[in-house]
């Protein structure tokens, strides 16, 4: 029997702060990460609200200072998701120890890191150079600041890992299924350590405008903390996020050979296709209840085994309706008994970092017994009202085994398991 994958070091960049033990407990007591657009004007745009990750003035316990990550010089080369990347890989980096200065250790380290958009806001304000000032004022450093992968490369190139190098551009299922390549590299014996997760930073007046011409961002805008609403009834739309979540996982055996402390198990991952529409899953569920029978299988578990469900829900009347379908047809009646939240309540929709930020409070929920609740619900749709959303309040509860979602446009499912050290 191989020896099982864990988690040795986790590392947060979020709406709600930065550092995995600040974000958490600021989580589970019910704060939100959501607030008004204080990053540009956004002139007449219909949308003002957003989970933007709090700078050092306005958070002095928990907020982002990029000159603790990359000097001015440096930070001309980088777009704002490789910062984040690299901010949450030196916490994770730092818990897990693994800083391998020798050959061996640099060429056995994965870095696979996902993202939905990559650097989008170097894209579009090198159109707006482009057209307001030509093309001789473009940076030379906008095609390496915007490409998806840069945030992998970034993190590859200030360590030294020489490892496998990876960038999964599948929307907001990226994070997790960086997460599973990281899984099968550690299996299949390509790494020994592997640096997975997901980064995003689009929170930009385009890409705002292109979500809201979708229908599927909130309208509410006049009280940011109750916009994100998911599974209640009265949803109409998820609030754009932002941030980093990364893992160092490796075997277990390979983690007490180094001396390094386990955290959680990584038990079980599955993915699949809709192969259904672009933007919509199907409303039966069964290509995201695949990637879980796909988990469940991988971690030798029955379904009544999960404790916890830490859900993509996004706050969309559509995809919110069609994951409790996909629960339902791997958990059946068994569903109204597992406990469902959705951390997006809090944080809004980090697109490709969601996956990598919400594996990680999946983690911190099987560590500490404690579910993170489902902020603003208030009543389920027809139907579902025997089911556990853990509503406003986060609670104890022991959890074994936590599933985490992750699903995307174009018809891309992930889901990971996660388990209790034992």
């Amino acid at each position: 029997m191989s020896s099982p994958i864990v988690i040795t070091g986790m590392g947060m960049i979020s709406p709600l702060g930065c550092g995995v033990n600040s974000v958490w407990e600021r989580l589970v007591s019910g704060r939100s990460g959501i607030g008004r657009i204080t990053r540009f004007d956004g002139g007449d745009l219909p949308i003002t609200i957003a989970g933007q990750v709090p700078d050092s003035d306005t958070d002095r316990d928990a907020g982002f200072d990029p000159d603790r990550i990359a000097d001015t010089k440096e930070r001309r080369k980088l777009e704002l998701f490789s910062l984040y990347a690299l901010a949450a890989a030196k916490e994770a980096l730092t818990q897990a120890n693994w800083f391998p200065q020798d050959e061996a250790g640099q060429c056995a380290t994965a870095t696979i890191i996902g993202s939905g958009i990559g650097g989008f806001p170097t894209i579009t304000q090198a159109q707006n150079t482009l057209t307001q000032r030509g093309h001789r004022r473009l940076s030379p450093f906008t095609v390496p600041a915007f490409l998806a992968n840069m945030a992998a490369s970034n993190v590859s190139i200030r360590y030294g890992f020489r490892g496998p190098l990876g960038c999964p551009v599948t929307a907001c299922a990226a994070g997790l299924q960086a997460v599973g390549d990281g899984m099968r590299m550690l299996r299949s014996g390509e790494a020994e350590v592997a640096l997975v997760g997901g980064a995003e930073a689009c929170i930009d007046p385009l890409s705002l405008a292109g979500f809201h011409a979708l229908k599927a961002l909130s309208t509410e805008q006049d009280h940011p903390e109750q916009a994100s609403r998911p599974f209640d009834r009265t949803r109409h739309g998820f609030v754009m996020g932002e941030g980093a979540g990364l893992m160092v996982i490796e075997t277990l055996e390979h983690a007490r050979a180094r001396g390094a402390t386990p955290l959680a198990v990584l038990s079980g991952y599955g993915t699949s296709a809709d192969a259904y529409h672009i933007t919509s899953g199907s409303e039966d569920g069964a290509g995201a209840a695949q990637a879980v029978q796909a988990a469940l299988r991988m971690a030798g578990i029955a379904p009544g085994e999960i404790d916890y469900v830490n859900a993509h829900a996004t706050s969309t009347p559509v995809g919110d309706r069609a994951e409790i379908a996909s629960l339902q047809k791997v958990f059946g009646q068994g569903l109204g008994d597992i406990p469902i939240s959705s951390t997006k309540s809090a944080t809004g929709h980090l697109l490709g970092a969601a996956g990598g930020v919400e594996g990680i409070f999946s983690a911190l929920a099987t560590i500490h017994d404690q579910l993170p609740p489902t902020l603003n619900f208030t009543a389920a749709d027809e139907g579902l009202e025997h089911l556990d959303f853990v509503p406003k309040v986060g609670r104890q509860h022991t959890v074994r085994h936590a599933l985490c979602n992750g699903f995307g446009f174009g018809g891309v499912n992930a889901a990971l398991i996660i388990s209790k050290l034992t």
